[in-house]
């Protein structure tokens, strides 16, 4: 079972929905004052804003500080953090979440000479580089935590083919980075984790999700199969692992790996919001 975070600070970035809102809600819920960040600050096509997540997270009881931040800007992110050393004097986690999911979309399934050379640049960008820049300024006020986390969103297709090629290459370069951000931290008392959810219910996911003549939802990826979205992840269960990551006294010994959310879940006890334990969910033609 997970602790309280009563007194922690953390920054959650791309928090505006999916997966980002997910961790966000459960961190408050925890007890953590939560900084997070998105772009989206005006309600648009797809549900989601920096304020409807902060109100969110005080209506679980929480407390949240939304901060509008283009992660592409390297002066917006250190401005972040100069906020969070001001008001706070500390912080305790960094989640590195943000993504283009959005831009990803009309990509998938691709292959690499279909793909603007450009694909390379929003995927690497805002799905690497961006996390880096975050730990670089981050850093600082964790090595002053008594139990510091950076918990990078990252995926399995890291080690095997999903997606597209920058999608993979992009996952393969945030674990490595997990890993030697792990090896340098390791003796200052901060750990570094890649966290693999699966297929997780985003506002995205199913706005993308159709009807199928049974009654199910269900998602096609391209080149990938059919998924059934009831065997999917919510964006909170997301947030219970890096919940339990962030209460665990002995988190430094999962530092540098690369767990998924449902074996954290098996190890640390805690179950999706529905009280479910999701697995890897299945294609809709390998259903019983």
């Amino acid at each position: 079972m997970t602790g309280s975070l009563q007194g922690r600070v953390a920054v959650v970035t791309g928090a505006s929905r999916g997966i980002g809102k997910g961790i966000a809600l459960e961190l408050g819920a925890a007890g953590a004052m939560v900084y997070l960040t998105a772009r989206t600050v005006d309600p648009g096509p797809i549900p989601g804003t920096v304020g409807e997540t902060v109100a969110e997270v005080e209506a679980l009881g929480g407390t949240a500080v939304g901060v509008a931040c283009d992660h592409h800007d390297d002066a917006q992110v250190q401005a972040l953090f100069a906020r969070v050393e001001r008001e706070q004097g500390r912080l305790d986690v960094l989640v590195n979440n943000v993504y283009s999911a959005i831009d990803l979309a009309p990509w998938l399934g691709r292959p690499f000479w279909e793909l603007p050379v450009a694909a390379w640049d929003q995927v690497v960008d805002i799905g690497v580089r961006s996390h880096y820049v975050a730990s670089v300024f981050a850093t600082p006020m964790l090595l002053a935590a008594e139990h510091g986390l950076i918990a990078n969103i990252s995926s399995s297709g890291s080690t095997q083919y999903a997606h597209n090629v920058v999608y993979g290459v992009g996952k393969a370069a945030l674990d490595k980075m997990t890993a030697d951000m792990a090896h340098e931290l390791e003796a200052h008392g901060v750990a570094v984790v890649s966290l693999w959810p699966g297929l997780v219910r985003t506002e995205i996911v199913e706005l993308g999700a159709r009807r199928t003549d049974d009654g199910r939802s269900v998602l096609d990826l391209p080149g990938e199969g059919t998924f059934d979205l009831a065997d999917a992840e919510s964006p909170r269960f997301v947030g219970r692992g890096v919940v339990a990551l962030a209460t665990d006294p002995a988190v430094m010994q999962r530092s540098g790996t690369t767990p998924t959310v449902a074996a954290l879940a098996e190890a640390y006890g805690f179950t999706d919001v529905d009280g479910r334990v999701p697995g890897v969910a299945l294609r809709s033609d390998e259903q019983p």
